[in-house]
């Protein structure tokens, strides 16, 4: 069943990486969220990509949820705009904090903690723990040799074609949200069967 789309976790780097456009889309996936009337969930922080899709947002006078363990609230310097800020203790719960609160996902640019974040949540869907679509804007083919390498895993018979298929991955932004606001969660095999991965 199609649940409504209100809110929109994003994963993204807490560094800007060296390429302008990263930034650009980040802001540009802010401001989409917030015109869109929809609450932005992220990780809290102020710098990087994270900082960019946050600062957009209330630019635009869009609703910010930020999710920060207490351990990263300096390194990550925590964003001072953001008046809904939950610190949590571990990575663990900031992760599950974040899953609680949005009804979608999408993934930026970022590094070791934006592909944590991205797996584990798509893993979460693999097994049906939630129904949630999961996405990744894979603005200058950014996502390119990661895409590949998933496919090369259905191929080596190490991940189900229908799990593949949860991942959305687009090149454009209006495509995907049209992709995140029509999701329909779909059927899928029992994961555990030993015989048929």
């Amino acid at each position: 069943m199609r649940q409504p789309l209100t809110s929109v976790c994003v994963f993204c780097g807490s560094s800007t990486g060296n390429d302008p456009r990263y930034v650009e889309a980040a802001r540009a996936l802010g401001a989409m969220i917030a015109r869109s009337r929809l609450t932005l969930v992220y990780g809290g922080g102020a710098a990087g990509l994270m900082g960019a899709v946050a600062d957009a947002a209330l630019e635009n006078d869009g609703d910010v949820i930020g999710v920060i363990p207490h351990s990263l609230r300096e390194s990550e310097s925590a964003h001072s705009r953001v008046a809904n800020l939950h610190v949590v203790s571990t990575m663990h719960e900031r992760k599950a904090k974040m899953a609680d609160l949005a009804d979608a996902f999408v993934s930026l640019p970022g590094g070791l903690g934006t592909l944590d974040e991205t797996f584990e949540i798509l893993t979460w869907a693999q097994l049906g723990i939630h129904h949630k679509p999961v996405a990744m804007w894979n603005v200058a083919g950014f996502f390119d040799p990661l895409v590949a390498y998933l496919d090369h895993a259905v191929e080596c018979g190490l991940i189900r074609p229908q799990h593949r298929a949860l991942l959305i991955v687009e090149s454009g932004l209006d495509r995907l949200f049209e992709r995140l606001r029509d999701f329909t969660p779909p059927p899928l095999p029992r994961w555990s069967v030993p015989d048929d991965r």
